[in-house]
């Protein structure tokens, strides 16, 4: 009886895990229509080149090395090990069927390995329309194969910052990654954008901001509209198991808490836009949305509806006004990824001692620190590698022609464009 049992466990666990790894997968869709929406037409094609080529790029590189560094799993060229169906079968039929998780390895490197693209695809919006394609593609091939992995296994891999200190220890808890997903990308992308610089006429000489619109806000909607359907598997997925009722309880919950906190995000940011503006600021409401999204992923099993529905609409306002305040400090990101991956990042991962008990306060702010400082500082190391090798910005000229006729010699709007 209990080998039945463990097998329709591993059918139902290994099932789940796909599924959510699916979701989240699609998220790359969404950050492609995201980033396609509020750039300018002329830089469509190139976005979208980016974010096809950064999730290839992810899945290749941490099937070569990035699962290892991070966990200690397969490589690719040995290829990545399965369970042996007999021995767990055997194991717990000897130890007693506790329900303990039981699943294919092969579906949990499917289900880690989308959360890398999506670390990347932050980076992507933040640096779009000046950074050459070649040059971020070479950062991506380090983010994903070695950035990422050596912060990943100091957090959800258990291993000790450089043997001085085990996070989980000091009370860090990250359920579904704000700080190990989100924050770290936004971290890369932020010492990616100083060195870039800012596009030609976003700012004034006397300080003036200057609005560079988007080309497609229906595109821009109906991305964050696909990131939302696809963070059901983002935190859904992270409870890593389904086939009891506690473990399905508790995905059902995930569930209500990530959409009650995206819904109160977008809400509260669209009245914080309405007071300043005196209008509805409709890309402040896709900000505001997914700064719910990133805030309650830190931990979106523990709070109470009402609490995730709190921690969304600070969120929302936050995200709000950290968009201006990074535009007053000259930094310039075309999609507002550094405030909502990385501001509102840092925020989920402070509010989780709220509500889960085993996490604390110091403990969150060390983990923030460590991914922060780990990541910051050596992607500012690649970056600057990267511009002293092959340059990392296009010219003055390339810039005003268009990422599109640069790097890809064609537009996405062609019949737009005058012969």
């Amino acid at each position: 009886m209990e080998n039945h049992i463990v097998e329709l466990q591993y059918a139902l666990d290994t099932f789940y895990f796909l599924v959510m790894g699916a979701l989240v997968m699609w998220m790359a869709a969404g950050f492609a229509m995201l980033e396609s929406g509020l750039v300018r037409a002329k830089n469509t094609t190139e976005i979208l080149t980016k974010n096809i080529a950064l999730y290839s790029i992810a899945c290749i590189m941490y099937m070569i090395c990035g699962y290892h560094i991070m966990y200690g799993g397969g490589w690719f060229l040995n290829g990545i090990s399965d369970f042996d169906m007999a021995s767990i079968i055997s194991a717990n039929a000897e130890n007693g069927f506790d329900g303990s998780a039981v699943y294919s390895a092969a579906s949990d490197f499917f289900f880690q390995v989308v959360f890398v693209a999506t670390a990347m695809s932050v980076v992507s919006g933040a640096v779009a329309e000046r950074m050459k394609l070649w040059a971020f593609l070479l950062f991506a091939v380090v983010m994903t194969a070695f950035i990422y992995p050596m912060e990943g296994a100091w957090t959800w891999g258990g291993a000790s910052v450089f043997g001085m200190y085990t996070l989980g220890d000091l009370g860090f808890s990250d359920f579904a990654g704000s700080g190990i997903v989100h924050m770290a990308g936004a971290s890369a992308a932020l010492a990616g954008v100083l060195l870039l610089g800012a596009r030609k006429g976003k700012y004034g000489p006397n300080g003036e901001v200057h609005a560079i619109p988007g080309s497609n806000l229906p595109l821009a909607a109906l991305g964050t509209l696909i990131l939302w359907l696809g963070w059901f598997g983002f935190n859904g997925g992270s409870v890593l198991k389904l086939s009891d009722a506690a473990n399905a309880h508790s995905v059902a919950m995930v569930f209500l808490n990530t959409n009650a906190a995206a819904a109160c995000g977008s809400v509260a940011a669209m009245i914080v836009a309405r007071i300043l503006f005196g209008k509805a600021d409709l890309t402040m409401l896709l900000n505001g949305a997914l700064a719910g999204l990133v805030v309650i992923t830190a931990e979106p099993s523990t709070p109470s509806p009402v609490m995730a529905s709190i921690f969304g609409a600070i969120g929302g306002v936050v995200v709000v006004f950290s968009i201006l305040t990074i535009d007053k400090l000259k930094i310039d990101d075309p999609v507002g990824a550094i405030s909502v991956h990385g501001v509102c990042g840092f925020l989920g991962l402070m509010v989780v001692p709220i509500t889960n008990g085993d996490s604390s306060f110091s403990g969150q702010l060390i983990g923030a620190a460590t991914i922060f400082v780990w990541v910051f500082v050596v992607s500012l190391v690649v970056w600057g590698i990267i511009k002293a090798v092959m340059g990392i910005r296009v010219t003055e000229e390339e810039e005003y022609e268009g990422m599109d006729i640069i790097d890809c010699g064609m537009e996405a709007y062609p019949e737009f464009v005058k012969s």
